[in-house]
Order: structure tokens, then C-alpha cells, then sequence
């Protein structure tokens, strides 16, 4: 079992849709393999891509599916989402 999961968003940071299908298959696929951290890369950039993962991470829907989100210390590019 591997210890994260990593998903780079940056093929996809243009659609809304498929920012949320992306990140949604991510934390299935990482709960359904047990991971305990999946990574998403969101670069550095000007922010808003990693924005609107957090947004959507914070929905109350998506909030049941882990434990804990934040933006990587020291790695403004990438997001931690801490699994159940």
C-alpha cells in the first residue's frame, strides 16, 4: 500500500468541472486503496487554482470524505488532503 496518492491538476486547471472530477476520483481512488494522504498539485502561480480546490474541498459533501485539508508547509503549489 502506498503511503500517498498524487494528482497534478495543471492538464485540467482550465475547466471547473474538471478540477471537481478530477480531485472527486482522487480521494476515492486514495480511500479505496487506504492511502492516508493524496497530494494535489495546484502550482504555484497566482493562486487561484489552489482556491478553488479548497473551495470545493470544503463543500460539506466532499468534507466527509477526509479528515483534514491544507495548503503543503513550505510548498504554496500543493494542497494535503489527510484521509479518514
Amino acid at each position: 500500500m502506498p503511503d500517498k496518492l498524487t494528482v497534478d491538476l495543471h492538464p485540467v486547471f482550465r475547466s471547473d468541472q474538471d478540477i471537481a472530477l478530477a480531485v472527486r476520483n482522487a480521494l476515492f481512488r486514495a480511500a479505496g486503496q487506504g492511502v492516508p494522504l493524496l497530494e494535489i498539485v495546484t502550482g504555484k502561480g497566482s493562486g487561484k487554482l489552489r482556491s478553488r480546490v479548497l473551495a470545493m474541498l470544503g463543500q460539506p459533501h466532499v468534507k466527509k470524505l477526509y479528515r483534514r485539508a491544507e495548503v503543503a508547509p513550505g510548498n504554496d503549489g500543493m494542497v494535503l488532503v489527510h484521509l479518514k
